[in-house]
């Protein structure tokens, strides 16, 4: 019979929570230990959840109880700036849990894995505390990476989200009364996305983030100056290749459509467009930025991490385009 691991989850009444409910929900080895949340302390997680059928409650959990929980693993899904308390008590009292930390608080920690798994798997030894990437880096990453030997100069990234990325805080981001007819830029230098992938990727990225009316998923169109002139086809079949293996991108002749990734859990990147002279590339990508942006990503580098099947819980993805 299957070993089943337990896990908890903090910070779980947000949208990424209620979706990564869902994954254990569904995982034939995963099994709820614990949900914290403070505002809903005391409800039944099935009340605010149709996929979990349990009886579980959510706690409101000092940091300290956190770690007294025991959970084979923990999932932050807190606000940035909020998790060094907990992860210090998981390190002083249960330093075997591992721990996947959804906030950007760990991601320029060395001594964290950074999961990615199309492009970081290969740095995966046994690590217990994972920084899981955010939606735009991952979408900027995965969009970049098979030409990252090529640029000649830093991609400028164009990225639109839907309103579910400014998460359940109330904000001008996700009113959608602001956002009826209307696109929101914000933080259009120096984002922590944009610092998040030139130190992953090694090279200086622009990022220009913009929030639109819709719920959910994210486009990110790219923008490359390359060293030589390529041919569409050529840069296509790069892609294809470097991706080949991995159920969860999906390389596509045209440019992805936001609504066709609401809800699913992988990327599509296509709309390979070369300018005349063949040395300006742009691209684009998709992603449900609650799911391979967050949740699914969890999900990839928690089974990793425990030895299951990267995709154990998470639905195929190829299977379902444009179903």
């Amino acid at each position: 019979m299957s070993r089943k691991y337990s896990i908890g989850i903090v910070g779980a009444r947000g949208h990424t929570g209620a979706e990564l409910i869902r994954l254990v929900a569904a995982h034939p080895q995963l099994e709820l230990a614990f949900v914290s949340s403070r505002e809903l302390d005391g409800q039944r997680v099935a009340e605010h959840n149709d996929a979990y059928q349990g009886e579980l409650r959510f706690e409101n959990l000092a940091h300290d109880q956190v770690a007294a929980k025991g959970a084979d693993v923990v999932v932050l899904a807190l606000p940035n700036g909020k998790s060094d308390a907990i992860v210090a008590g998981i390190d002083a009292n249960a330093p075997d849990t591992i721990v996947v930390d959804l906030s950007a608080d760990h991601r320029f920690d060395p001594a964290w894995y950074y999961g990615l798994p199309e492009i970081t798997l290969g740095q995966y030894a046994g690590q217990k505390r994972i920084s899981n990437p955010g939606c735009y880096a991952t979408a900027m990453q995965l969009a970049i990476w098979p030409m990252l030997e090529y640029l000649a100069g830093p991609p400028q990234c164009f990225g639109v989200s839907g309103y579910s990325g400014a998460g359940t805080t109330p904000s001008d981001r996700n009113n959608p009364e602001l956002l009826r007819d209307n696109l929101m830029p914000y933080a259009l230098a120096d984002h922590i996305h944009e610092r998040e992938v030139s130190s992953q990727l090694h090279v200086p990225v622009e990022f220009m983030p913009h929030v639109a009316p819709h719920f959910r998923g994210i486009t990110m169109t790219v923008n490359m100056w390359l060293r030589e002139p390529l041919k569409a086809d050529w840069v296509r079949a790069r892609y294809e290749q470097r991706y080949a293996g991995e159920p969860l991108v999906d390389v596509l002749e045209q440019a992805p459509w936001v609504s066709r990734i609401a809800g699913r859990h992988g990327v599509e990147i296509g709309g390979f467009t070369l300018a005349p002279g063949g040395k300006r590339l742009v691209v684009v990508a998709t992603l449900d930025n609650l799911l391979k942006g967050a949740a699914t990503q969890a999900m990839q580098n928690i089974n990793i991490a425990l030895g299951l099947p990267e995709l154990a819980s998470i639905p195929a993805f190829k299977e379902s385009a444009h179903g």
